[in-house]
């Protein structure tokens, strides 16, 4: 009967513990402390649970509960003499008093609420003053759920270098005296782009891990979705937050078919599309033309989903439209210069114009600092080479790739391109 409720709690917590913390940290004005303090509630339900039974809305249970530890802990610092205007905790204290009931209402002022909190946290847990992997592991930790033994599994790092992230992220968080607010005027482009950086970072390990034994991490990806489709739904306004979800969206709707039965990648041309998830697909050209609509056609992220796209509408690999794909490519080039963009438009032009072409171009990034250590470069120019005949050329190109990848299936992949030829 225990295990059962633990299993619940453990249910509710992972669905409401970043509107929990979102809201105590709202009263507190301190992520490290509003955390405590919504663990504090947990530790309640893990107490009274068991015996009391579970109860008709464990959200608001949960919530209030943590908002009545937040009460204590204000008034335990007023009695201090600390200044309740300099806290900003006036309103809040009083807020704490009612009972929140939000988890099954339908009130629109009271969502807009949670989703004010939400949005406060997530520019909270991405502040600049962070490291990016700081970052990571505090938006995992804050608004994913993820315990920091999960988050160090997801990363390959060992769990004590992830704790002391998270508590040196929120202690300088604390200490910088970040506000707890979302940003306004010339101050949200910025933030913003922070934010999202770190959701697409949390994607793309999922999506194709940097190091271990699993081709991916769908938990990860997972996450990360959750975490774009919650921003889009308290900013939406942003066309850039919807382009980013609507590339998440589309590039997970091939994740069934990225892998055989062991495990091992299937590339994308080889790809079973019956596999793909078309419900993903749906919500992400939704989520395309949204961010289209919205004045966002040229942004990094709706540029990179207008590109997915090509390859979701195409019913076949040989139907899809590489010359639209290339030029995509170039218009990302010129929004966000990167070597690896232009990786990337090389095979498009080479799929669009011939391996010949392409090959001009990938030539042109070997000396390029930036990718002496990226995989896909050699990887990139020994499938060129193939194409073109040049046989032991690509063998070698695909033993260097091996030899640079820190994934073991990517390794595979290329020891096998190698063997073949």
């Amino acid at each position: 009967m225990h295990s059962a409720t633990h299993q619940a709690i453990a249910a509710v917590w992972r669905i409401e513990a970043a509107r929990i913390v979102a809201s105590v940290a709202r009263m507190v004005r301190d992520v490290g402390v509003a955390e405590e303090l919504a663990q504090d509630a947990l530790v309640a339900a893990l107490e009274h649970w068991p015996r009391d039974g579970i109860p008709d809305k464990p959200g608001a249970w949960l919530m209030t509960t943590a908002k009545r530890r937040a009460l204590d802990h204000i008034r335990h610092r007023k009695m201090q003499g600390e200044k309740l205007e300099e806290l900003g905790l006036d309103l809040e204290a009083q807020e704490a008093l009612v009972v929140p009931d939000f988890v099954d209402a339908l009130d629109a002022a009271r969502q807009d609420d949670i989703g004010d909190d939400l949005l406060r946290l997530i520019f909270t847990a991405c502040h600049p003053v962070l490291s990016t992997e700081a970052r990571v592991a505090l938006t995992l930790k804050l608004l994913g759920g993820l315990t920091t033994h999960e988050i160090a599994r997801a990363y390959l790092v060992p769990e004590p270098t992830v704790a002391q992230r998270i508590v040196r992220a929120k202690r300088a968080l604390s200490e910088a005296k970040v506000p707890y607010e979302v940003p306004r005027g010339e101050e949200l482009a910025p933030r913003l782009a922070s934010v999202l950086e770190v959701v697409y970072l949390i994607f793309n390990e999922g999506y194709t891990a940097t190091a271990g034994g699993d081709w991916m991490r769908p938990a990860l990806a997972q996450e990360a979705l959750r975490l774009g489709r919650m921003l889009a739904g308290i900013a939406p306004q942003e066309p850039e937050v919807h382009g980013l979800v609507a590339l998440m969206e589309l590039q997970a709707s091939r994740m069934n078919a990225r892998t055989d039965a062991q495990g091992r990648p299937i590339l994308l041309a080889d790809q079973d599309r019956a596999r793909w998830d078309h419900l993903l697909i749906r919500r992400g050209l939704a989520a395309l033309e949204r961010a289209q609509a919205l004045g966002g056609h040229r942004g990094i992220y709706a540029l990179q989903a207008a590109i997915a796209a090509c390859h979701a509408r195409a019913p076949t690999a040989a139907d899809t439209d590489w010359k639209r794909i290339a030029a995509l490519y170039a218009e990302l080039a010129e929004v966000a210069p990167s070597p690896v963009i232009e990786l990337n438009r090389a095979v498009a032009v080479g799929m669009a114009d011939g391996p010949a072409a392409a090959l001009a171009i990938v030539d042109g990034l070997r000396q390029n600092p930036a990718l002496r250590r990226y995989q896909w470069l050699p990887g990139v120019r020994g499938d060129l080479l193939e194409k073109l005949g040049r046989t032991q050329e690509a063998r070698d190109e695909f033993l260097a790739a091996a030899e640079l990848a820190g994934n073991e299936k990517e390794r595979e992949l290329m020891l096998a391109r190698a063997a073949k030829l």
